[in-house]
């Protein structure tokens, strides 16, 4: 896929050490048209911003404030992405955290955030919903391909992305919408979801 002219959409990437924040760098360094940033964390996500417009320019970058666990702010902010660059090609779903104790929240933000954000991808790119086919990028783990004992419900959330892209990539409806879905699995990197 030639990116440059794309419009793309990265939950989960305020901040400046983290996964996400690489991928945006990487697509504005690509000459994509435009990247919606979006994040729970208003102060990183606003420092992220500021850095990139003033490295990338200003009309490039937007950043949304954003809850994964939210369908509504999900909902609410893949319509700014697309309200402000004028389309959605590539969907980037990023955000994840791994909290072993608050379990629940760690399967609401990786699986259950990378699940609602494939599906609002297909809604908002889709060529039967009026867009022009595009791409959906979900961030898994090595933990989705192999087993950990001290993290075992982070473990279960990748898997759950794992299976979950893999049965989507063939699933016929995203075909005839000319999505591609795909994911990748990091070992360990250190980033924020580290500490």
């Amino acid at each position: 896929m030639n990116i440059e002219g794309k419009v793309a959409l990265i939950t989960g990437a305020g901040h400046v050490m983290g996964i996400g924040y690489a991928i945006v760098r990487q697509l504005l360094g690509k000459r994509v048209k435009g990247v919606g940033i979006l994040d729970i964390n208003d102060e990183n996500g606003r420092e992220v911003l500021d850095i990139l417009q003033n490295e990338f320019g200003e009309h490039r970058v937007i950043y949304v404030n954003c809850d994964v666990t939210s369908k509504t702010d999900l909902e609410g902010a893949f319509e700014k992405v697309k309200t402000h660059f004028g389309k959605l090609d590539i969907v980037c779903n990023n955000a994840g955290i791994q909290n072993e104790v608050n379990w629940e929240l760690t399967l609401n933000i990786n699986l259950m955030g990378t699940i609602r954000g494939t599906y609002l991808a297909l809604e908002h790119m889709g060529v039967n919903y009026g867009g022009s086919g595009g791409i959906v990028i979900n961030t898994a783990s090595i933990a989705g391909i192999m087993t950990t004992s001290h993290l075992p419900v982070y473990g279960a959330s990748k898997h759950g992305i794992v299976a979950f892209t893999r049965s989507i990539a063939s699933n016929r409806t995203f075909k005839e919408n000319k999505i591609r879905v795909s994911a990748f699995c990091p070992a360990k990197v250190d980033t924020p979801i580290q500490d």
